[in-house]
This record gives structure tokens, C-alpha cells and sequence, in this order.
């Protein structure tokens, strides 16, 4: 088979008479071929970092998921607290709540880059989807600061409720949900607006907040009644109210959106909501005083940082046990989405942690679409559902072209190139 390019990707010319032996020649050198492909493409998933904030000596601590070591610690600003990782894993936003900032940290170097002026007491943060905007919940101000990425600006500043506390975003980034600490309430902004849409009564001291992967439910932790309200988004109504521990702080969601982790710093321990059912079906103690709490990008493993004994209680998720603690710095905090992805790499260093990035959250089958080129990439990436290999091949006028190597069975080698688009 031979292959001529032309404007619209490839014409597929078939050879009559080729010899068997060319085709088993190619079948077993695309064997190798994806081999080495999935072996590197473990490899780059392998150890996504967790950063954690430390209130009492105002540094973040970076833990390497793969060792659960600490690799790094990086002096922020005054009593540092919320926290959010870009998607593409390139930066690491920290809200410092006696300093009025947000900290911004390039982690290529684990160094602070620049430091952005908010409202007052800022706590809660997170990113936008496409990395665009950063919101960060003002707990004196009653505010929302809207950061712009790309300058690291404050663009805009949205009323809320009293007291915000935890933020979170839908997955299309059209709607940030905040908890309403003193107002007993979650304020729902229009990101294309940044105003309050909707306001949606809630139990008492919302604090954490956390959404779904499909963006249907976010479930909502209250201090004061000790209880997880479930909130429906096609209604904006609250569905069911659950009880937990004491004192419920952090909240997290599965990737599968399966279960739903709570840390409750008033009993020590940390409660397990299955989704499909609303119900608390497992608690785990062997946690002191838990706080923020995240998951693993594969969902194998929770990450709790328990204020109190200036330690991460590391959970594997098949067993809901205890297997690790790490001693980080004085007082961690770590109140949001900690944890990033693992750091990109390849044959020769090109491909950005933003594209792998986001092949890895939208999952296997779509990944390839989510993946965009400069032109320079030359990061290969296995779709396992598809048996297909998808490299980066050129981009011309803005547009990205993938080579797609795919072997079916009694086919000889097909190759196609596709257009994807810029995403």
C-alpha cells in the first residue's frame, strides 16, 4: 500500500501483489512500535505531585505520588490555605489568607512567579477547564476574584454570599458554585458574566465543594450540621442532604464519580459516599484533624492533610485503608484540587504537559481530540480502545494534523492522517 498526501490528508493507494512477508515485516515493527509507545506513555502518568499548603510556616510541600516523598517545599505567602493546580499541570495557584494574594508557582522550577493582589482573607480557589481563569473566593470581602491567566490580572470581581469559602466549576467552565459559609447558601455565577445567577440554601457553614466528573451533582460539606448537601445542576436544587462526621471540611470526587470523600476534621476520620446511592458506606479513621482532601488523577488513591500532626494520610481507594503518612510542614491546609498531573515527557522533550494532560482527564477513547500540536510535538499517544496510534504529524494555518497508525486483525498496516482541529 502507498500513501500519497495531498490537501485533504491522505489518498490510500492499495498495491496489488504485495508480498505477505512485507506486511508481517511492518505487523511486527508496529508491534514493537506501540510497545514502546505504551511503556512511555505509563511512564509519563506514572507521578502526578501533590501540593500541599502549610498555614503554620507559610510554604507548600510537594509530594511526588510515586514515593510519597517530599521533593520540594516553596515559601508562599502569610498563612497559605486554598490551593488549585492549572490542568495542564504548568502552575500551581495558592491563596494566602493573611496576606491578601494568591501566589503563583511555576512548577518546572517549584518557584514563585508572580504575586496577585485579591480580596480580602482569600481561601477557596480553582481553575476554569481550559486553564483560562483562576477564581478565588474572598472570605472577608464576600467577594470572587477572577483571575486571567494569561497576565495574572484580576479581570473582574463578583458579590457573593457571606463569607465564601470552597469554589468549584462545572466541567465546561459555564457556572463556579460557592459556598456561602456564614449565609448558609451556594452562589452559582455565570462565568461568561461573572454574576450571581442563582442562589441555592444549603445546611449550615458550607465549607468544601466538589462536582461530579459529568457535571450533574455538587456535593456541598457543612460544618455546622454535619452533613453533605447533594445539589442537582439542571435544577439548582438540593436532592439530598447526608450525614457524616463531625465537622465536614474537604470535599472530594472520584474520577469515576463514583464515590465522594469527606474529611471531617471534628471526629478525625474521613467519610465514603457512594453517588449512586447518596449513602456514607465506608468511614476511615487513622486521619488527625483532616482538612483538604484530594484524588489521584487514576482514582487509586486519596490524599488528606491532617492539620494537626503536620502530616498527608495517603488512602488506596480499593481498600479505603491508611497505607502511607507523610510529614510535610506546620500546619497543612491543602483546601482544594492539590493535586496536578504528572510531569510530561518524551523522546525529545517538546510535547507539553498541557496536551498530555488533558488526553489523560477526558479519558482514552477521545483522547487524541483533546490534544493539540505547535508544531514541534512529537509525542505519540495509544488509544487502547481503538488499537490506534496517534502522532502529531504537522500544523499548517492554525490546524493540527495527527498521523493515525492503527493494525486490525487480518489487515495489513492502515495510515491515515486525520485533522483534529486546534481543540
Amino acid at each position: 500500500m502507498k500513501h500519497k498526501l495531498s490537501s485533504q490528508g491522505i489518498i490510500l493507494i492499495r498495491k496489488k501483489g504485495t508480498p505477505m512477508m512485507k506486511s508481517k515485516i511492518w505487523i511486527i515493527f508496529l508491534g514493537v512500535f506501540l510497545l514502546c509507545v505504551f511503556f512511555s506513555v505509563a511512564a509519563v502518568y506514572a507521578a502526578p505531585f501533590a501540593y500541599i499548603t502549610n498555614q503554620g510556616d507559610s510554604t507548600v510541600s510537594v509530594i511526588d505520588t510515586s514515593s510519597n516523598t517530599v521533593t520540594d517545599t516553596i515559601t508562599v505567602g502569610t498563612l497559605p490555605d486554598g490551593v488549585a493546580v492549572t490542568p495542564d499541570g504548568s502552575r500551581v495557584y495558592v491563596a494566602n489568607w493573611f496576606s491578601n494574594t494568591v501566589s503563583v508557582i511555576d512548577t518546572s522550577t517549584n518557584t514563585v512567579t508572580a504575586t496577585i493582589p485579591v480580596g480580602a482573607f482569600p481561601i477557596g480557589v480553582v481553575v476554569t477547564p481550559d486553564g483560562s481563569r483562576v477564581c478565588v473566593a474572598n472570605f472577608d470581602s464576600g467577594t470572587v476574584s477572577v483571575i486571567d491567566t494569561s497576565s495574572n490580572t484580576v479581570t473582574a470581581t463578583s458579590n457573593v454570599g457571606g463569607n465564601p469559602y470552597g469554589v468549584a466549576v462545572t466541567p465546561d467552565g459555564s457556572r463556579v458554585y460557592v459556598g456561602n459559609f456564614d449565609s448558609g447558601t451556594v452562589s452559582v455565577i455565570d462565568t461568561s458574566t461573572n454574576t450571581v445567577t442563582d442562589t441555592i440554601a444549603v445546611g449550615s457553614g458550607p465549607y468544601g465543594v466538589a462536582v461530579t466528573p459529568d457535571g450533574s451533582r455538587f456535593y456541598v460539606a457543612n460544618t455546622h450540621d454535619d452533613t453533605v448537601s447533594v445539589i442537582d445542576t439542571s435544577s439548582n436544587t438540593v436532592t439530598a442532604t447526608i450525614p457524616v462526621g463531625s465537622v465536614p471540611y474537604g470535599v472530594a470526587v472520584t474520577p469515576d464519580g463514583s464515590h465522594v470523600y469527606v474529611t471531617n476534621s471534628g471526629s478525625s476520620n474521613v467519610s465514603v459516599i457512594d453517588t449512586s446511592t447518596n449513602t456514607v458506606t465506608t468511614t476511615i479513621n487513622a486521619v488527625t484533624n483532616p482538612y483538604g482532601v484530594a484524588v489521584t488523577p487514576d482514582g487509586s488513591h486519596v490524599y488528606v492533610a491532617n492539620r494537626t500532626s503536620d502530616t498527608v494520610s495517603v488512602i488506596d481507594t480499593s481498600t479505603n485503608t491508611v497505607t502511607d503518612t507523610i510529614a510535610v510542614g506546620s500546619g497543612p491546609g491543602a483546601f482544594g484540587l492539590f493535586i496536578g498531573p504528572a510531569p510530561a515527557s518524551n523522546n525529545n522533550g517538546s510535547c507539553s504537559q498541557a496536551d498530555l494532560n488533558a488526553a489523560y482527564q477526558r479519558g482514552y477513547t477521545d483522547a487524541v481530540k483533546a490534544l493539540t500540536s505547535n508544531g514541534t510535538t512529537e509525542c505519540a499517544y495509544y488509544d487502547f480502545f481503538t488499537s490506534t496510534v496517534h502522532i502529531p504529524c504537522f500544523t499548517t494555518g492554525g490546524t493540527n494534523y495527527w498521523l493515525d497508525l492503527g493494525i486490525y486483525s487480518g489487515s495489513p498496516l492502515l495510515l491515515d492522517i486525520s485533522n483534529y482541529g486546534t481543540k
